[in-house]
């Protein structure tokens, strides 16, 4: 018998991106990933952690996660200690760095987790429509999203499960090649 062929959605595919990308995240707090899309294209990729030149966080670069770590900080608490740079930032920054700026309006955003206040203040300014996600953010301001028009959509983590499970799992598929 024959499986049907099937492939993962545009949002599927690139949230998967935003899954690879959080693999790099040197933050030993949450791993988060992010990726810009423009019409099916991806223009940046961003993951959370220190800028460069500093000392990563999983190495003792940043205190606020430290103390996060330790439990001396909830979630949200001291954001204004933390030196690592949020994904969504980092893939914006990208944006800027490549020389991407114009490209960046009406776009879409796939971010494993919502984005916090000042990253949102970020994708509004250069001009994302959209923000797909995975999961929920304690600093999030759906509020200010919603007033900015951008369409917030979460996705089906067991879908995106499913698809982890395909690359990993399916032995029809060629993946890593064999010598």
């Amino acid at each position: 018998m024959n499986k049907p062929f099937e492939r993962p959605t545009w949002d599927e595919y690139f949230m998967l991106q935003a899954e690879l990308a959080k693999l790099r995240s040197n933050c030993i707090t949450r791993q988060v990933g992010a990726v810009i899309v423009r019409e099916h294209r991806q223009i940046a990729t961003g993951y959370n952690g220190t800028p460069p030149g500093v000392t990563n966080c999983y190495e003792g670069g940043c205190k606020r996660c430290i103390l996060r770590s330790e439990g001396k900080l909830q979630s949200g608490e001291g954001l204004d200690r933390c030196i690592c740079n949020h994904a969504e930032a980092n893939a914006i920054m990208n944006c800027a760095i490549l020389g991407v700026g114009s490209g960046t309006k009406d776009t879409t955003l796939y971010t494993t987790f919502a984005t916090c206040l000042e990253c949102s203040k970020m994708a509004i300014t250069i001009g994302i429509r959209r923000i797909v996600c995975l999961a929920s953010y304690p600093e999030t301001d759906f509020n200010l999203l919603k007033e900015a028009g951008i369409q917030i959509d979460t996705l089906d983590k067991k879908k995106m499960q499913y698809w982890i499970n395909i690359l990993l799992e399916d032995t029809t598929m060629n993946l890593i090649p064999t010598n």
